[in-house]
């Protein structure tokens, strides 16, 4: 596994946390104790949950729009802490291609999630990318 999904499993783990336990849990600290992880994919996935964190209320409102007929109470944790770091790259990191940030969700939803969540979680991010403008409409056929 390579040291960038590392992070993005690290940071889904520390979203999904933050989720149960409430914002600003004081343990976050103690949870990041917990890894050995190299100091670069500790680095990386603080650097997610930041962004998150920072860029919450909009992220919420991109997955919300995107998700149709889901309301984010009623998601998954796992799927609604993997699209907020997935939203996070595609809205703030123009240094990581959408596909990929869609891609690497897209595997990691198949660890974490459901059997439904690789499907849902593609169709969230496709449209969150659209909205963005960071992936082209697709091109209906005349």
């Amino acid at each position: 596994m390579g040291s960038r999904r590392e992070a993005r499993e690290l940071a889904l783990q520390a979203l999904y946390q933050l989720d149960v336990a409430g914002e600003g849990d004081p343990g976050m600290a103690l949870f990041w104790s917990y890894f050995d992880a190299e100091r670069e994919v500790q680095a990386f996935a603080r650097e997610l949950v930041e962004g998150v964190a920072a860029h919450r209320e909009r992220i919420d409102a991109l997955i919300a729009a995107s998700a149709e007929h889901w309301r984010l109470p009623r998601l998954s944790r796992v799927d609604l802490s993997l699209l907020r770091l997935s939203t996070f790259e595609l809205l703030a990191r123009p240094d990581i291609p959408p596909s990929v940030a869609i891609d690497e969700a897209i595997e990691i939803a198949r660890r974490f999630g459901s059997e439904d969540s690789p499907a849902f979680v593609n169709g969230v991010l496709d449209h969150i990318a659209q909205v963005l403008g960071v992936k082209a409409k697709p091109e209906r056929p005349e």
